[in-house]
C-alpha cells in the first residue's frame, strides 16, 4: 500500500484581513453607487448595500425586461448611460465576457477624473479586455460565495467573506472605499482579505474549473455512472453520489476535513484515506497543473471569450447533455418528492 505524499511548501505569507472595527464605511455612504447588471451577485450586493445606508441604483440598458424586477426588490433602475453621468463609484456585476463591449460602448471615453471603476471579479483588468484612463479608481470586491448567499448572510446578520485588490488608486481613496463598499455587503463580519487582481482571478477560476464545479460534477457524474453501470438502481446512486454530498460539505465548511472525518463512521474514515488517493490521484493533479497553465497564460480566457462572441454553441450543447443526463433526470423525481426544499430556496429565477 502506497502513502500519498504533499509536496506543498510550508512557506507562508501573511496576508491582511480586516473586519468591521477597522473599517470606516463614511467615505463610501458618502457616494453615489451604480451597480451594473441584476443577476445574482448584482440582486445580492445591491439589496444589501441599500440596506447599509448606501445610495445605490441599478444601471441597464435602456429598455430592459430586468427593470421590472429591479422596482419589484424596491430598487432605481437608470441607463448605462445615466449611470456613467450619476455614479461616483460604478460596479460592473454583469457576465465577465460583456465587460469589454458594454464599457466600450457606455463608459469609454465617457468616465470623469475620480470616479471608480468596481468589478468582483479580476477577469476583465488582467486580461485587459477593460483598460482604464488613469484618472479613475479600479478596485475588485469579489464575495467568496454566489450572489444569493452574499445576500441570504446578510439578513441572517452574517456576512461572506471577500476578498479585495486595488488596480489603481487615483484619488487616494480607492483601499477606503474598497473596504467600506465590503463592509456594507456583511463581509466585515467574516473577514475580507487583502489580494492582487491577478491572484484573485487564476485562483477563482482554478477553482470553480478543478474543484468547485467543474471537478465536483464530473466526480459526482462519474461515481453516479459508475454504481448504475455495475446493476444498482439510479436513485441509490444519486443518494450516495449527491444528495449526500451536501452533508459531507456542510461538515468541512464548518470544521474542515478534520470535522468531517470525526462525524463520520470509522469505517468511512478509512474508505476516505483509502480509496480518495486511488481515485483522485497523482494523474489528476497533473490535469488540475494543466487548467492552472491555460488560466495562467490567458487561454481559457481567449478560448472563453471566442466562445460567447460566437453564440456559446459548445456550452449550450454541454449544459444541454447534462440536462438529460441519468443523474439529472433522476434528482428532479426524487427532488419533487422533498416537500421541504421548495421552501427557503436559495435561487427564485422569477425574482432574482
Amino acid at each position: 500500500m502506497s502513502t500519498a505524499t504533499s509536496t506543498i511548501d510550508k512557506t507562508t505569507q501573511t496576508l491582511n484581513i480586516f473586519y468591521d472595527k477597522d473599517i470606516d464605511r463614511s467615505k463610501l455612504l458618502s457616494k453615489k453607487v451604480a451597480v451594473v447588471g441584476f443577476g445574482s451577485q448584482g440582486f445580492g450586493q445591491s439589496l444589501n448595500l441599500k440596506e447599509s445606508g448606501a445610495n445605490v441604483k441599478i444601471a441597464l440598458r435602456a429598455g430592459s425586461a430586468t427593470t421590472a424586477k429591479v422596482e419589484a426588490a424596491g430598487l432605481e433602475a437608470l441607463s448605462l448611460e445615466q449611470a456613467a453621468e450619476w455614479a461616483d463609484i460604478i460596479m460592473f456585476l454583469i457576465p465577465d465576457v460583456q465587460h469589454g463591449p458594454v464599457y466600450k460602448e457606455f463608459f469609454e471615453g465617457k468616465l470623469k477624473p475620480g470616479q471608480a471603476l468596481v468589478f468582483s471579479h479580476g477577469f476583465s483588468i488582467h486580461y485587459g479586455e477593460v483598460v482604464p484612463p488613469a484618472d479613475v479608481d479600479v478596485f475588485l470586491i469579489a464575495p467568496k460565495s454566489p450572489g444569493h448567499l452574499v445576500r441570504s448572510e446578510f439578513q441572517r446578520d452574517r456576512g461572506v467573506p471577500s476578498l479585495f485588490a486595488v488596480h489603481q488608486d487615483a484619488t487616494g481613496e480607492a483601499r477606503d472605499l474598497a473596504l467600506g463598499y465590503a463592509a456594507c455587503l456583511g463581509s466585515g463580519k467574516a473577514g475580507i482579505i487583502e489580494t492582487t487582481f491577478k491572484d484573485e482571478t487564476e485562483t477563482d477560476l482554478f477553482g470553480e474549473q478543478a474543484v468547485l464545479c467543474g471537478g465536483a460534477s464530473a466526480l459526482v457524474k462519474a461515481g453516479f455512472e459508475t454504481l448504475v453501470e455495475a446493476g444498482y438502481p439510479p436513485e441509490l446512486a444519486y443518494f450516495e453520489c449527491l444528495h449526500e454530498l451536501k452533508l459531507i460539505v456542510d461538515l468541512m465548511y464548518e470544521g474542515g476535513l478534520e470535522d468531517m472525518r470525526y462525524s463520520i463512521s470509522d469505517t468511512a474514515r478509512y474508505g476516505d484515506v483509502i480509496s480518495g488517493p486511488a481515485v483522485v490521484g497523482p494523474e489528476v493533479k497533473v490535469a488540475m497543473q494543466g487548467v492552472l497553465k491555460r488560466i495562467q497564460n490567458g487561454e481559457f480566457a481567449k478560448t472563453w471569450i471566442a466562445e460567447y462572441r460566437n453564440g456559446s454553441p459548445n456550452l449550450k450543447s454541454l449544459v444541454e447533455a447534462d440536462r438529460n443526463h441519468p443523474l439529472e433526470v433522476t434528482g428532479r423525481k426524487l427532488r419533487g418528492m422533498m416537500s421541504w426544499l421548495a421552501g427557503g430556496r436559495l435561487v427564485n429565477r422569477d425574482k432574482n
